[in-house]
């Protein structure tokens, strides 16, 4: 029984971590494209934001080439463009320093982070008690990770695989993303361009084209999610021959 001689704690108010410290995680969701992960990373701030607490978003290259979280099914809000040269200790300190609270962070796209950022956001959650909450690719075109993905498996508190199942043209599940340049695979380029996900209009043979660059000026650029086999085969849709299907004479 409580001893009523005993006056009571005081209770800080809600989310107010940096005043009560308690231990905060640094969480990575990951998949392939079209999984779900910028619609997740808003109704992780949305259910942050209904408990009293305060959330600083932040993206880079999104797809709507501008300073937002969107999601294909419609969603959207406004967040802090970052790129490889933002300090994000220095960001939220800014945020302290000007009297507003950031008891977590939610990054999307974290998948173009540079080890440092990463570090420097597990700084956050050991040294300031703030949550993070980190969205991002597996995987680049090349099927490899990205160093940010690498950098945040390795350190991540708590890594998920978003369980929201994405589909090969085949049926299977895709698991990869293929960068598409003029209807045709590529395998080579720089690591980043962004571009959106569409279906691919007009697939040639399927062989895929191993000396594109990533697409030039001019180019029509997309990624399509693939299973592993299809993949390994640059094969973006059905050929006249293909399984189950009788070449024509």
């Amino acid at each position: 029984m409580t001893d009523p001689s005993v006056p009571p704690v005081a209770v800080p108010a809600a989310g107010d971590r940096r005043r009560a410290p308690a231990p905060a995680h640094l969480r990575f969701f990951h998949g392939p494209m079209d999984c779900g992960k910028s619609t997740l990373a808003l109704q992780v701030d949305h259910n942050q934001s209904r408990q009293g607490r305060s959330g600083l978003l932040l993206t880079q290259g999104d797809r709507s080439a501008r300073p937002l979280i969107s999601s294909r099914v419609g969603l959207s809000r406004t967040a802090v463009d970052v790129d490889a040269g933002t300090d994000l200790l220095l960001l939220v300190r800014s945020h302290w320093a000007g009297g507003r609270r950031v008891d977590y962070l939610i990054v999307d796209e974290a998948q173009f982070l540079t080890p440092g950022q990463v570090d420097q956001l597990a700084e956050l959650v050991d040294a300031s008690h703030v949550d993070v909450y980190a969205f991002g690719l597996t995987t680049d075109f090349r099927a490899r990770l990205f160093p940010g993905t690498q950098r945040l498996l390795e350190v991540a508190d708590d890594v998920q695989r978003i369980q929201v199942e994405v589909l090969c043209w085949c049926g299977l599940p895709g698991l990869l993303n293929a960068r598409v340049v003029d209807g045709a695979m590529v395998r080579s380029g720089a690591t980043v361009v962004v571009a959106d996900t569409a279906p691919t209009p007009a697939p040639g043979d399927g062989a895929g084209d191993d000396s594109g660059d990533g697409g030039g000026p001019g180019s029509e650029v997309h990624y399509q999610v693939l299973c592993r086999h299809h993949h390994v085969l640059g094969q973006l849709g059905p050929t006249a021959a293909g399984p189950g299907q009788l070449a024509l004479p």
